[in-house]
């Protein structure tokens, strides 16, 4: 699982709920395309075309704000044409019509972002990562150590499947990964794989 494209389409108001949903999901090792970031970043609209065709899943955010967006209902049929899988994240059921009505997707609870995140790197994990209902995808981060004068790359492999995750998170767990060069450790969200903390090492 290293390379695979996502490509997020919303409408521009959505954009601060879209940042929030995927904030932690664009740790992982593939390469996350919002939209309106893409645009505002001063890449035209024909170079978001290119990173739309080369995407291995598209989330298609559905809100009462992109029921009538253009550019949202333009981006889910010029992947279905492709055949790129659209993942619907939506915020009531209704939402999902025409050629998406009845995809299997994920329902934004407002009220509860970390939810609407686990469900959201459930479905993600099973599109890019379809190993089988016995096998569980090897999902993984990497990041710089934060301690002064270190920045050894660290890694966090998550290998439990999902159903565990969010057990170990509603018991107030926590997944634990620690630099080899300094043995800081860090700690993070098993449900959504958010940052919780460090702790420095002695070495």
């Amino acid at each position: 699982m290293t390379g695979e494209q996502v490509f997020v389409s919303h409408a521009p108001v959505d954009l601060e709920l879209v940042q929030e949903l995927f904030s932690t999901v664009k740790n992982f090792p593939f390469g996350v395309h919002i939209a309106l970031e893409e645009v505002e970043s001063g890449r035209s609209r024909k170079r978001l075309e290119g990173r739309l065709a080369n995407s291995d899943v598209v989330v298609a955010v559905l809100t009462d704000n992109s029921a009538n967006s253009r550019w949202v209902n333009q981006e889910i049929g010029y992947a279905l044409a492709k055949g790129i899988p659209v993942l619907p994240l939506y915020d009531d059921e209704t939402l999902r019509g025409g050629f998406i009505d009845g995809v299997e997707g994920v329902a934004i609870d407002r009220e509860n972002p970390s939810f609407t995140i686990f469900n959201l790197l459930c479905r993600l994990r099973g599109e890019l990562a379809p190993l089988g209902a016995l096998s569980v995808p090897n999902w993984y981060i990497r990041f710089p150590c934060t301690v002064p004068d270190c920045g050894h790359p660290v890694t966090l492999d998550i290998t439990s499947g999902q159903t565990k995750l969010w057990k170990l998170s509603q018991h107030g767990q926590r997944l634990e990964t620690s630099c080899d060069v300094c043995a800081t450790s860090y700690y993070f969200d098993p449900a959504t794989i958010g940052f919780l903390g460090r702790t420095e090492g002695s070495v």
